[in-house]
């Protein structure tokens, strides 16, 4: 089925969904949604070719999963992980070249990136508050 179809169907009903008051457009909680918006563009469920950033489990870099065109009838080979951990600057610039210069999902480039500078700049420790010094009254 194409992609526009799959999103005709579970555009309004799917379990990723996240509806909450006040709110008019639903989040998703879908695996390759790098937004975590239900939109067309962002849905990992539906395209050939979608891509996912999340972290690592032992807290250095980032892992990217995307899928494989070829075989989109085949969930448990389709997907692919990769994990970038050669620094930040290094790493982004790999995210960068893999999505561009692969021609794989160049619209999603931008977002991409964004999301894996949001991932490494959670991981590193907070800077330690100064305290102030407490003024004497004599």
């Amino acid at each position: 089925m194409s992609a526009h179809l799959n999103w005709m169907i579970i555009r309004n009903n799917n379990a990723f969904l996240l509806k909450k008051r006040n709110i008019n457009k639903p989040f998703s909680t879908e695996a390759n949604n790098l937004t975590n918006l239900s939109s067309y563009r962002y849905s990992g469920l539906i395209h050939k070719k979608s891509v996912g950033i999340i972290d690592t489990p032992d807290k250095k870099g980032f892992t990217v999963v995307y899928k494989k065109a070829k075989n989109v009838n085949k969930p448990a080979k389709s997907t692919v992980k990769r994990t970038m951990k050669a620094g930040p600057r290094r790493s982004l610039y790999k995210l960068k070249n893999l999505l561009q210069k692969n021609k794989y999902r160049r619209d999603l480039t931008k977002v991409a990136l964004r999301r894996a500078s949001a991932v490494l700049r959670s991981q590193k420790p907070l800077p330690a508050k100064k305290m102030k010094a407490a003024k004497k009254t004599e």
